[in-house]
């Protein structure tokens, strides 16, 4: 999935997991460095840097139990019930600066 809006463009391929109720997801962009950064639903999300936000929007998506992202990977857990649905398109549009209805910032 290419998401072309004003931005970086961010490539999404969704990758098979051995383990039941968990998806990876592999991205063209590096989201973290050299760091591993897990976050678990209900745990608060202090920083601004990219994998807080990309995390935030998962769990405000729903269906998430915990996120790892580590360079260009993330890892999703789902919830007990939830699916993966849009869960590419929300990382896809992390770099995604002006969305459509949305009037750009003069500076």
């Amino acid at each position: 999935m290419v998401c072309p809006a004003m931005g970086q463009p961010v490539v999404v391929t969704t990758k098979p997991s051995a383990a039941a109720g968990v998806v990876r997801f592999e991205t063209n962009r590096v989201l973290t460095g050299m760091g591993h950064e897990r976050y678990d639903l209900g745990k608060p999300i202090i920083g601004t840097r990219p994998p807080d936000e990309l995390a935030r929007r998962l769990f405000a998506h729903g269906g998430v139990q915990s996120v790892h992202v580590y360079s260009n990977i993330v890892t999703v857990t789902l919830a007990r019930g939830g699916k993966a649905d849009g869960i590419a398109e929300i990382i896809g549009d992390l770099y995604t600066y002006y969305r459509e209805g949305v009037t750009p910032a003069l500076p």
